[in-house]
Formats: structure tokens, sequence, C-alpha cells
């Protein structure tokens, strides 16, 4: 059985036509859970989980216990068109619960799985801390053993629905220092654990986030992750099981910036005539589509050698940067487009352009991914002269 892609993203435009415009002007937390409900009650959150635990049958996956990227490509595509909180509580399911789905014990799974599926369990994901971004052997939280079980110390920064979440899947040493690799594990935190505290903070656009400081946090063995000390390649696994998504809701974002701005252009009037009829204006909405579609083939490529277990770390690299740099770059000129209106809050093009900008950074900057494409470009050339 394959996906039907159509039909998905069918069923996410009328989610998001039908519940995007009751979440403006609602405080950030009530609409972050008014948007995850929105989405559990239309099923799409079922896409976030393997089948094998009770979420959506993608079939056609080279491995039965993951989740189809092209399914969450084409999700977050249409959700971010019509709303970033949709888009970013979608994700957030996957993104935090990802881990467990695959280094969780059979009765973690059975126990905690379902509930991202319902809406129930939010999620969050903890990787970054003051002293560790794209450099994630810097982590400094450490787990330590405590009879059969594990205590957690440090703290986690820019964690998503932070203050919301039942549990989050965080990155500890267990051995070595900060600048190991080797040494990190993964672990399933519930929230009301002793010694959790979530403290959020404020971004520049609406999006739950905050820091979740961890003091003498006591977890059961059973909440252990994969193997010890394979943390890193687990919380690697999930990145990239989700940074196409990423480059996806960036199109979103863009293919809404170009609306908006097709939409005020022709409405417009300037010294007699439509703004449209400017040359130069034209010019702008021609290779606005242009690195578009070339964005959204990049996107198709990578999802789909990822859903077909190819080797797909470049073409994840190549979506992730040309998506995410074109997303600001569109959302920039639809704001120019809009003269004055482009800055004043409450306008859309205003809340785009601060959307996306993040994009540009979580889950690898861009900077990270140029550093993977020359990589991959230098081994493959390397290679090809010595035969």
């Amino acid at each position: 059985m394959s996906i039907d892609l159509e039909s998905l993203r069918a069923e996410a435009r009328a989610l998001g036509v039908e519940a995007a415009p009751g979440l403006e002007g609602l405080g950030e937390e009530e609409a972050a859970r008014g948007a995850l409900k929105a989405l559990a009650d239309a099923g799409l959150c079922a896409w976030c989980v393997p089948a094998r635990d009770g979420g959506a049958d993608a079939g056609g996956l080279s491995e039965p216990d993951t989740v189809s990227v092209r399914a969450l490509a084409t999700l977050r595509d249409e959700l971010a068109y019509h709303s970033g909180m949709l888009d970013v509580m979608l994700v957030m399911q996957g993104l935090g619960s990802y881990a467990v789905a695959r280094g969780g014990s059979d009765e973690l799974r059975a126990d905690v799985l379902p509930g991202v599926v319902s809406g129930e369990a939010i999620c969050a994901f903890g990787l970054t801390e003051p002293g560790a971004g794209s450099s994630l052997a810097d982590v400094a939280t450490t787990a330590e053993r405590k009879g059969e079980g594990w205590v957690l110390n440090g703290q986690k920064t820019f964690l998503s629905n932070c203050g919301l979440a039942r549990f989050s899947t965080v990155l500890a040493r267990t051995a070595g220092i900060p600048g190991d690799a080797d040494g990190l594990s993964m672990f399933f935190v519930p929230t009301d654990a002793w010694g959790v505290d979530h403290q959020p903070f404020e971004v520049m656009a609406p999006h739950p986030i905050g820091d979740l400081v961890l003091k003498d946090c006591e977890l059961p063995a059973a909440f252990l992750l994969g193997e010890e000390g394979k943390g890193l390649a687990l919380a690697l696994e999930v990145l990239a099981r989700f940074r196409t998504s990423v480059a996806a809701a960036a199109n979103g974002f863009s293919r809404r910036a170009l609306d908006e701005s097709l939409a005020h252009l022709t409405a417009r009037e300037q010294f007699g005539k439509p703004l449209i009829a400017n040359q130069a204006l034209r010019f702008d909405l021609a290779e606005m589509d242009a690195r578009l579609r070339a964005a959204q083939l990049l996107v198709d490529e990578a999802a789909a050698l990822a859903d077909a277990g190819e080797d797909a770390g470049r073409a994840i690299a190549r979506a992730k940067l040309v998506a995410t740099e074109t997303a600001g770059w569109i959302c920039d000129r639809a704001v120019q487009h809009h003269g004055g209106l482009g800055v004043k809050r409450g306008v859309l093009v205003e809340r785009l352009f601060r959307e996306v900008r993040a994009l540009r950074i979580y889950e690898g900057t861009s900077e990270i991914q140029k550093l993977i494409l020359a990589k991959g470009l230098v081994d493959a050339f390397r290679a090809s002269s010595k035969t």
C-alpha cells in the first residue's frame, strides 16, 4: 500500500481552513493546546507514530517501525501555509516521541505512544544546552547510576512545548566529559518526575519554548532509550527523520507569502495603475516562484530517498538549506511588496517574516547543512579519484 499524498494534503488543507482562524488572537498556551486538539481530532497526529505502535500505516517504508517522511513533509507544507502553530504542534508530536518509538521497550511504547496519537501526551525533545547547540558532543547534562535507575542533572534550552509537555526525550552524558561523542544516552523524562522544572521564555514568533532544568531527577532503568552510550546516534536518527519536514514547512510559508504578494500587488494601485503592472515587481514574483519550485523538488527528492531507506544525507541537507534560505528571501520580498503595511503587526506577511527565521537555525543551521554537503562532495571526489 502506498500513501495517497494528495488526499493527505486535502485533509491538512481542510483542517487549516477550519482551525487556523480560531487560533488567531489566542494566548500562546491556549493556541498550542487548541492546535494539537484539532490535529488529533483530525487523525493527523497518527502520522507522527509508527504503525506498529498505533500510528498511521504509511506502507512501502524500508522499515516498518518508522514514520513516513513523505507524509510528514506533505502535512507540514500544507499546515504551515495556514498556521505556524498547527505546523509546530504536529511536528513536535513526532520529534519528541520518535526516540521512544525507536529505542523504548515494548511496555514503554505501549504506555506512551497511544497518547501521542490521541494528543493527550504533549511531547518535547531535549538536545540543546546553553553550551551545546550544533555540537551535540558538548552536552553536559549528566545521568549517573543510582541503584537500578538513573539520576539526571543539567539544563536543556530552546525546548519546544516547554511548560506544556507531558514528557521529554533527553540526551544526557552517562560517561566521559563534554566534547566526547561517546558516552551519551537518551532518556524518557516525564514532566511529573521529581526534579523536573520548566522555565518558559519568549521568542520572536509565537512558539511555546523555554528551558528544562533537571535537578537530582530520578528515573527508573526502563526509561533509558536504546543502548547506554548510543544516545548520540539515536538523537541524530531522530533529526535525520524529521529534518526534511522542516524544509517542507518552509515551502508552506513561502507559498503563503507568494500568494499574499500576488493578492496585494493585484489589488493595490499606485500612480493610477495596479502595482502588478510594474515590471520589476513581476520579475520578483517570477523569481519567487522559481526558487520555491526548486525547493519543492529538493524536498520531494529527499523525502522519497528517506522513505526508501536510501542514503539521503546530502539530499536532506540540500533540501533543508535551500528551502529555509528561500523562505527567508521570499517572505522578505513579500514584506517589501506590502510597503509600510508589511511591517505592521497583524498583517500576515509580517508574521510570516518572523515565523520563517527560526527555520534556518533549528534542527541543523544552514551552516551545518553546508558542512554536510561539502564533506559529501569531497568524500565522493576522493573516492572517484581512486578508481
